[in-house]
């Protein structure tokens, strides 16, 4: 494997000044992470649209070059994308002017003789992008991860020798928590989180894991799950998911704080956080969405899982706390409403397709994206009420993301800007 161009310069010190023609929410970092700032998937005061199709709401629709399931990430007037061959030989980024849908950038960053395999229903891009306001951030998994520079895509550091046997293919994104970009390696073989000094891509800190899966095959030990940072009576806390438990740690260090253990392996779902929870699934092997309570320390399996539920967890969507109510979808096609406090089951209701994508929080509604291109739309509430569905082309892999009162959406083939006429044209 041998990393892509390496055109060495100097870091950013300052931020990158949008161009005059984006709107103000453009100049700053409006989707950094692929389930948004709060890394919960909510855009709640954006002002989204409620209904549209091929020809109806759309500002632009742009064809993405490659193959890749990772989530839009958005700052400064451009949207960054991972991309990939067929073949998974060659491993890219792609920038999108956000204003008029141009493709103003595409960087090979890994070229890769044979790689390993992949599942049907995996890329070889499907970690998200993370950025802050200079630089962005691109992993492959064990193929490499790389650090660019966000105005003019120049290589500023590359790792190509972070490794793990993923089996089918990458999937956890990485994290940025302060100086550190945290990524979770959860294969067959080794099971670890590494921090990375983002400055630089040096190791400031690398842990294994804290559960013992000698007694697993080797399938049943990997994971692709993406950490969370939570607050925990002001104390910071990494929140990260593997098999057969979920750890937090201390994001300086790398330190164990506690963990909870639970059956369950190659879970993609991400934890959310609320109410003194972190709510978070287990993956196969009957998968159960358990809501832990913070604050503990050591093995807290015992005196901490609040409650626990089993019917219709996803493995691949990750759930959506809305105030007390916590909403997914399974990879078939049933939403389950549950009251986060309780774990009560407030409702569960048959959307008709498969679905991978993370469900959106914004305008006041719930937004579901499916693998058929289907995207239903519900008020939140104690009963399901269905307020439209949307059809596009092609279908979601990826989760939403939003920039001002825009929906940014991937299909397999397309990169859309989902915005209402009236706001679009400025009428």
């Amino acid at each position: 494997m041998t990393p892509g161009p390496f055109r060495p310069g100097p870091l950013l010190l300052a931020g990158l000044a949008a161009a005059s023609t984006c709107d103000a929410q453009s100049a700053s970092l409006a989707w950094p992470d692929y389930r948004g700032p709060g890394q919960e998937g909510h855009a709640a005061a954006a002002k989204v649209p409620l209904r549209w199709s091929e020809t109806d709401n759309v500002r632009w629709k742009t064809a993405i070059p490659g193959q890749g399931w990772s989530t839009p990430a958005i700052a400064n007037g451009r949207v960054w994308l991972t991309s990939a061959t067929d073949n998974g030989q060659r491993l890219f980024v792609v920038a999108i002017n956000a204003d008029s849908g141009q493709l103003e950038l595409e960087r090979t960053l890994f070229e890769v003789d044979e790689p390993a395999p992949k599942h049907s229903l995996n890329s070889y891009a499907s970690p998200s992008p993370v950025l802050d306001q200079e630089r962005v951030y691109a992993h492959f998994g064990t193929f490499g991860t790389a650090c660019l520079d966000a105005k003019t895509g120049d290589t500023l550091w590359v790792r190509d020798d972070i490794h793990c046997d993923h089996m089918v293919g990458p999937g956890s994104s990485p994290l940025l928590v302060d100086d550190l970009l945290v990524v979770p390696m959860d294969g067959g073989d080794v099971q670890y989180v590494i921090a990375l000094d983002k400055q630089t891509g040096e190791t400031t800190w690398r842990r294994p894991r804290e559960q013992d899966l000698a007694a697993r095959t080797p399938d049943e030990r990997k994971a692709f799950s993406t950490p969370i940072l939570i607050d925990v009576d002001n104390q910071r806390q990494l929140i990260s998911t593997g098999a057969d438990a979920t750890v937090s740690y201390e994001p300086a260090t790398g330190d164990a704080l506690w963990f909870v253990r639970h059956r369950g392996f190659s879970m993609s779902t991400r934890p959310v956080a609320g109410h003194g929870m972190v709510y978070l699934t287990t993956g196969f092997m009957r998968p159960r969405l358990l809501a832990v309570r913070t604050g503990g320390r050591g093995d807290v399996t015992e005196t901490h899982v609040a409650w626990s539920y089993r019917r219709n967890v996803p493995t691949m969507p990750s759930p959506l706390l809305v105030d007390h109510r916590l909403y997914m979808v399974d990879n078939s096609n049933v939403a389950t409403c549950l009251d986060a406090i309780s774990g009560e089951r407030l409702w569960r209701h048959r959307l008709g397709s498969e679905h991978c994508a993370s469900p959106l929080y914004a305008a006041g509604r719930i937004y579901y994206f499916d693998r058929d291109g289907k995207t239903v739309v519900i008020a939140p509430g104690d009963r399901y009420e269905e307020l439209a569905v949307n059809q596009l082309e092609d279908g979601f892999m990826a989760s939403p993301a939003v920039l001002g009162d825009a929906l940014i959406l991937r299909t397999r083939s397309h990169l859309y800007r989902i915005e209402d006429d009236d706001a679009a044209t400025g009428s």
